[in-house]
């Protein structure tokens, strides 16, 4: 039987991303159980994302931009440390955008809710209750917006995301439907790819659809 499986640097997307720099966080649980040399960082790609997320689409990576310059801001000369990031979701986590939003962030940070890692003995690098969702009214119409805050120093980070001026998809959407139902024509499919990625482009190389407030110290 032929193994067609990709290669462990290799995947069978139809997606070109543009180069953009991964981010970088150190765990400390998996350098403590030898997953990684201390002081080593997992490397996070936008790639990784679209895995966990399983698409990839203007909100995934509107949530990988929002981790990455929120960290960027949060960390200006070190690197980022899971189990201590706190992260507030501005908005409820049933909510479209902030429910797919919080599970990217969360996935970057390692930040989760009371079903997250307790941590080693006596609790080190545990990630339990790290991850919160609260509507900021001072952010209301703003777009997703998205707090960070380092429970070793008290710094804090907030990242809004300018959905509303991401460009639309254009005609090429109304054959959405058809790529549902398997039948659309290569040529729509076509359109609709170029389109579509090209949003994704948009967001992911676009400092002007994001705004980062902070850090402030307590």
């Amino acid at each position: 039987m032929n193994d067609t499986t990709p290669d462990a640097d290799e995947t069978n997307w139809r997606i070109d991303f543009p180069p953009i720099d991964p981010i970088r966080i150190r765990d400390p649980v998996a350098e403590a159980l030898a997953v990684l040399e201390p002081g080593e960082p997992f490397v996070i790609t936008y790639a990784d994302v679209v895995t966990q997320a399983g698409h990839s689409c203007p909100t995934a990576s509107g949530a990988f931009r929002i981790a990455q310059l929120g960290l960027d801001a949060l960390y200006p000369d070190e690197t980022p440390v899971r189990s201590e990031i706190e992260v507030t979701a501005g908005g409820p986590k049933d909510d479209p955008a902030y429910g797919v939003l919080s599970r990217i962030v969360s996935y970057v940070t390692g930040a989760a809710e009371a079903d997250g890692f307790g941590g080693l003995a006596g609790g080190y690098g545990g990630r339990q209750d790290l991850l919160h969702f609260e509507e900021f009214e001072d952010f209301e119409g703003a777009g997703p917006t998205v707090e960070f805050s380092r429970t070793d120093t008290g710094a804090v980070v907030r990242v809004t995301y300018h959905v509303g001026d991401v460009p639309p998809l254009g005609p090429a959407g109304k054959s959405l439907q058809q790529l549902i139902d398997g039948t659309a024509t290569p040529a729509e499919r076509a359109a609709f790819a170029d389109a579509w990625h090209g949003r994704v482009e948009r967001v992911l190389t676009d400092d002007d659809l994001f705004t980062v407030g902070g850090p402030e110290s307590p």
